[in-house]
């Protein structure tokens, strides 16, 4: 039996971060999805997770698991995914580490991803973007923060590790003000501010004060903020700003909710989906044809430009088999001196 503890420190600890150069959001992705597994093993297999042995782990344990996530804990097959490419990640790392479990991680590589559906993205409109924004007090130090990350986070566009990212070196105010991001894959873009945005900014430079943290936001403990509080701090004005916008108690607010709004705003405004997936970051327009399919006022546009064909005026009229048998009699009587046929259309039947 093979203890699975030391592998899997050393594949967290060692493998993802310094070989292959994970960024920490995914070392915390694989981390959690791991922490499901060990305690869904240990539960089923009546042993404490630090006893748990790689042999334990076989694809019908592992498959019993990716169902528990989809029926106990209601996840999506996105989600599903998610684990799944974790625990692959895994035992391809195992894979020339323990020659003699071969068999046993082929099998579990074999395991296939489950296909999504691929909806709509969500996304707020104008009214009720405002309506969020309009929430916090701006007379209050908490206030002024979160107005300052709900618009940063709207207005450029970012991802919440790319929020809550952002150091006090990144933010450059003059002469023209933009932040610096480190987006997803190690890609680097300069973004400029609006004028609103750079002015919620100045006011929270002030309050923030001279902190040891060099992150940009901080919570109430003066530390780094988490992508937890962020989401409560949003989902709290979301819930406040409902008896303004009633349409919000229908709407799934997360902070990717506002990247999306961001990135339907800019679609709507430029009508190029490159300038789209410039702004966000994306490796390639093909990401962000998501948002096109989201966006209505493009089929519009289309619509508009595609002249239909002219069709005929006239009414519609159903066929009657009696009378267009006739007219073939008829026309066939006139054309051709064939006799028409001796049998009776209708045949009276004697009582």
């Amino acid at each position: 039996m093979t203890p699975i503890a030391t592998h899997i420190t050393v594949f967290l600890q060692n493998y993802l971060p310094r070989q292959r150069g994970s960024s920490p959001h995914t070392c915390e992705t694989y981390a959690y999805s791991f922490q499901l597994l060990f305690t869904f093993a240990a539960a089923h297999l009546k042993v404490p997770p630090c006893e748990l042995c790689l042999e334990q782990l076989d694809p019908r344990l592992i498959i019993k698991f990716l169902e528990d996530l989809e029926v106990t804990r209601d996840c999506s097959a996105v989600t599903r995914n998610v684990r799944l490419a974790a625990i692959k990640s895994f035992f391809r790392f195992l894979e020339y580490k323990l020659p003699a479990a071969l068999d046993q991680i082929r099998q579990t590589l074999a395991i296939p991803y489950k296909k999504t559906d691929s909806k709509l993205v969500p996304h707020l409109s104008r009214e009720e973007m405002e309506a969020i924004l309009s929430t916090p007090d701006l007379q209050a130090r908490m206030g002024i923060r979160d107005y300052a990350m709900i618009q940063l986070a709207f207005a450029a566009g970012l991802r919440v590790s790319e929020l809550l990212g952002l150091r006090l070196q990144d933010l450059t105010l003059q002469p023209t003000a933009s932040i610096l991001v480190r987006g997803k894959g190690r890609r680097e873009r300069a973004l400029p501010l609006w004028k609103e945005t750079t002015r919620i900014l100045r006011k929270w430079l002030v309050v923030r004060g001279d902190l040891d943290v060099p992150e940009l936001f901080v919570n109430a403990r003066q530390q780094q903020m988490t992508r937890w509080g962020f989401a409560y701090i949003l989902k709290k004005y979301a819930q406040a700003a409902c008896d303004h916008c009633p349409s919000l108690k229908e709407k799934q607010i997360s902070p990717h909710v506002l990247r999306h709004t961001c990135a339907m705003i800019v679609l709507e405004s430029t009508h190029d989906i490159r300038k789209v997936a410039l702004w966000l970051g994306h490796s390639s327009t093909q990401s962000a044809e998501v948002y096109v399919r989201a966006d209505p006022t493009e089929k519009l546009d289309t619509v508009n430009a595609v002249t239909p064909p002219k069709v005929r005026k006239g009414r519609f009229r159903a066929s009657d088999k009696l009378l267009d048998f006739l007219k073939a009699q008829s026309l066939c009587g006139v054309n051709s001196p064939r006799k028409m046929d001796p049998k009776p259309i209708l045949r009276n039947r004697s009582p």
